[in-house]
């Protein structure tokens, strides 16, 4: 696995609703290389973001394996999954998720202070210049624009050096301009640091920045590429 960030073996996430039983996933596996940028789509519902949970370790598969960066996610306790998810993991979402009363550059350390690591001031620095925030630094969110927000959030997620960076619907409250253009410094950020990227989008344009797509269909997956699986 020396050459994979992500690697998920036949997982499935089933619930009992009632009398139904909903399968979430339904026996996935992939491998994702490391620095790839993958964009995962699919309708509503069909799983997708809950596969984009199991490979956060913000929720743990019914059956099946996850492993990311060499780390097996179910040999992992609560207290070790938070460590990791804080550690490897940069989490971008559709909604910001920003602190209003601290300025950009303290809800960028927020989390850093929080886990009681060293911040890395000049990295965090060159994360701004490359975002076009750094003139910025000082405003409050409510002072920026769904854009600039979207960047800060970006620049959060980046901050603690992931292996590997998880965007569910990062372009959700943008325009279509400023969506593209978020998704292409994210790309490049990613990129610059040598990071894997999975995007969970229903948009096709953005799917179609990436490296690789791979569509989701009730469950499982329909097309990796050219590679079609679960015929």
């Amino acid at each position: 696995m020396d050459n994979l960030t992500v690697k998920v073996v036949n997982i499935k996430k089933h619930y009992q609703v009632g009398n139904h039983m909903i399968k979430a996933l339904d026996g996935i596996s992939l491998e994702i290389k490391k620095h790839e940028f993958v964009s995962i789509i699919g309708k509503s519902g069909c799983g997708k973001s809950t596969l984009l949970h199991m490979i956060g370790g913000l929720d743990i598969p019914t059956s099946g394996t996850v492993f990311v960066d060499n780390m097996n996610l179910a040999q992992m306790n609560h207290k070790q999954l938070a460590l990791f998810r804080r550690r490897k993991v940069g989490f971008v979402f559709q909604q910001y998720n920003l602190i209003p009363d601290l300025n950009v550059y303290d809800n960028i350390t927020f989390p850093l202070e929080l886990d009681g690591v060293n911040i890395d001031h000049e990295f965090i620095r060159k994360l701004l210049i490359s975002l076009h925030m750094e003139d910025k630094k000082e405003l409050y969110p409510s002072m920026l624009s769904g854009g600039e927000r979207q960047r800060v959030a970006i620049a959060r997620a980046l901050a603690i050096k992931p292996a590997i960076i998880l965007a569910d619907e990062p372009t959700g409250n943008l325009d279509t301009s400023t969506g593209h253009e978020v998704i292409g410094l994210l790309k490049g950020i990613a990129k610059q640091y040598n990071q894997t990227l999975i995007i969970i989008t229903h948009n096709l344009d953005i799917a179609q920045m990436a490296d690789r797509i791979i569509q989701i269909e009730d469950g499982m997956i329909v097309k990796d590429d050219d590679l079609y699986v679960n015929e």
